[in-house]
């Protein structure tokens, strides 16, 4: 076998630090996708988006060849071990939408042998583990499932493949010790359950922290109601008083994962996920809700509003399921212009920071990048600050 382990979707945001992990650890990797633009960046030593500490690495691991680059499916033929990081999505009826994983499967189902093990670690919908092992089973594939979630933060990555621990799972103890062996290699902690039950703790984590922003941001909203700034309500509830601590501030609480996997979750739940719907209206309401509060005492259809920070969260370039682009979005119906600025995404689109400040009559942070800490608000503009980033609190 060439290599010790191919992972497939290999250049993006979970699939490329773990490539670049295992094979600073003396792993032969191959990383797979099918970007051939996202190849010839990271080729060149660059990340394709911001990492923390991934660019180091990477150059280190390019330069020893113990990382290879392919766009060629039949590098699956040539190991052992495939890892595939390709997740469930959810349809425009907030449904899981299995099909794309089944036929990128049927696509490089060519190229897997008998005896190989194939790791899942993008979330998927309970049961798909099982179902996906079924399948290959039918296709005439005696291939070893796992399911070995990723647990990452995004912009965090290399840190936290290193020190959280990982969670496996198989449907062997064969499977099971060489998943076990694999991530080891990180230097990690592993944790052993079934397959239904690594998948729902994948799930469940990430919708306890939308549940828990959800708890924030309508605290934030009733508070704000009543004329109350939030932040010094946070500040005395969680000062030196541990049963509060982890909550967390308002914000814009987005991404590709969180409402995904809330609503993964209520359609395993047949629809039955109160808690999870429940927090779906108020962190997607959010946006609504800074606007109409807003209009109050602004009349937004002769002002030019600019919103400072575009990506899902801070101190990234990732702009999936970004709430700022829905905020936009309701500020084209209401105001005059719409300005859009932000430190790490590319657009030509964007303007700077400086332009935004000042051409905006309203100014409303989406994303408190690090970057916008140290801006000087321009005095007579509105600045609406829902994530606190200037330390000044917030009522609306």
């Amino acid at each position: 076998m060439t290599f010790d382990v191919v992972i497939v979707g290999g250049f993006g945001h979970a699939g490329l630090p773990l490539a670049i992990s295992l094979s600073d650890r003396g792993v032969n990797v191959c990383a797979l996708d099918i970007d051939e633009h996202a190849m010839r960046i990271i080729g060149d030593g660059n990340m394709p988006f911001h990492e923390e500490g991934a660019e180091p690495a990477l150059r280190r691991v390019l330069q020893n060849g113990k990382l290879t680059l392919s766009l060629d499916p039949s590098v699956i033929s040539r190991t052992e071990t495939v890892v595939v990081v390709i997740g469930t999505p959810v349809d425009r009826h907030l449904n899981p939408e299995f099909e794309l994983l089944r036929q990128v499967m049927a696509g490089y189902l060519p190229y897997f042998h008998d005896g190989q093990l194939l790791v899942l670690r993008s979330t998927v919908y309970p049961g798909i583990t099982e179902k996906l092992r079924s399948w290959l089973r039918r296709e005439g594939k005696q291939v070893e499932l796992a399911f070995c979630p990723e647990r990452i933060a995004e912009g965090l990555a290399m840190k936290e493949l290193s020190t959280l621990p990982q969670i496996i799972s198989s449907f062997s103890e064969h499977g099971l010790a060489r998943a076990r062996s694999l991530f080891e290699r990180l230097g990690v902690q592993t944790i052993v359950v079934p397959p239904i039950e690594a998948e729902l703790a994948k799930l469940f984590s990430n919708v306890w922290r939308y549940i828990k922003f959800a708890a924030a941001n309508q605290f934030f909203m009733i508070a704000n109601d009543h004329g109350a700034d939030f932040y010094r309500i946070h500040h005395a509830m969680t000062t030196n008083y541990e049963r509060c601590r982890d909550i967390p501030g308002p914000g814009f609480a987005a991404g590709p994962c969180l409402f995904k996997d809330a609503m993964q979750l209520a359609a395993l739940n047949k629809g039955g996920f109160y808690l999870g719907h429940a927090a779906m209206l108020i962190n997607e309401g959010l946006p609504n809700y800074l606007v109409n509060q807003i209009k109050r005492t602004h009349d937004l259809r002769d002002k030019t509003v600019g919103i400072l920070g575009m990506a899902f969260k801070a101190n990234i370039d990732d702009k999936r399921e970004s709430l700022s682009y829905k905020l936009k979005k309701i500020l084209l119906f209401e105001a005059r212009q719409v300005l859009c600025s932000d430190a790490h995404i590319t657009d030509p689109d964007l303007i700077s920071a400086e332009e935004l400040l000042r051409r905006s009559d309203v100014i409303i942070v989406g994303t408190p990048h690090r970057e916008y800490r140290d801006l000087k608000i321009p005095a007579g503009k509105l600045f609406v600050d829902v994530w606190n980033m200037s330390g000044q609190g917030c009522v609306i």
